[in-house]
């Protein structure tokens, strides 16, 4: 399919960022997230909005959240300037699926589907490179040196949200928000569920038969 319209879904861990960039790079569209959409629109007037501040930039300086209705217009905005895109980390909540359809018809929706227990491991197994931010992992991608960065020669460091509790912590904000947007997808004629515990090239190849499905 040419310039498929994509929503993938699915829980922190899933690998939703590594499949999405390879969508993008494979189908010549755009990888639109919502933190990679607010950083190119931070000084966009939402001052007809009635919000707190008149820019998103203000917000994010603040360390605020981003008001759902800014963040909805700042996603409308990026895909009204794609003529196709996978949208990661969008919608959150059932509130923002409801604008989304306003926004776009969607080809496909892929929902990645991975255990609790693997995604704890996952997360909790995650080394950030303190210099250079490079991601490695203690089981599934470890670097030549232990605790060094390939890439830069920087410390690996754990990163405060990665802990057990706070993984539980963003599990269950997930499950109780961001779940109830995948049961409200599953009707979609493109809703494709996929295995996402296999290894990311099998994982990869079941997203690009879903996709060329659709064509």
């Amino acid at each position: 399919m040419s310039a498929p319209r994509v929503l993938i879904l699915g829980p922190p861990g899933a690998g939703k960022g590594t499949q999405s960039g390879r969508i993008a790079d494979t189908y010549g569209v755009e990888h639109i997230t919502t933190g990679d959409a607010l950083r190119a629109n931070k000084d966009m007037d939402i001052s007809d909005m009635d919000t707190e501040y008149d820019t998103p930039r203000e917000y994010m300086e603040a360390g605020d959240l981003v008001p759902d209705a800014v963040v909805n217009a700042i996603v409308e905005e990026a895909l009204s300037q794609a003529d196709g895109f996978v949208l990661d980390g969008y919608p959150r909540n059932l509130d923002q699926a409801e604008e989304l359809e306003d926004m776009t018809d969607l080809d496909i929706v892929l929902s990645l589907d991975v255990s609790r227990e693997e995604l704890i491991d996952r997360l909790t197994g995650r080394r950030v490179c303190s210099e250079c931010g490079t991601n490695f992992h203690v089981e599934f991608d470890q670097p030549e040196e232990e605790g060094v960065c390939d890439e830069c020669g920087g410390e690996l460091i754990q990163r405060d949200d990665d802990n057990r509790e706070s993984v539980e912590n963003r599990l269950d904000v997930f499950e109780e928000n961001t779940q109830p947007v995948i049961d409200h997808y599953s009707d979609h004629d493109g809703f494709v569920s996929i295995d996402g515990e296999q290894a990311p090239d099998d994982v990869w190849a079941d997203i690009e038969d879903a996709i060329d499905a659709q064509e």
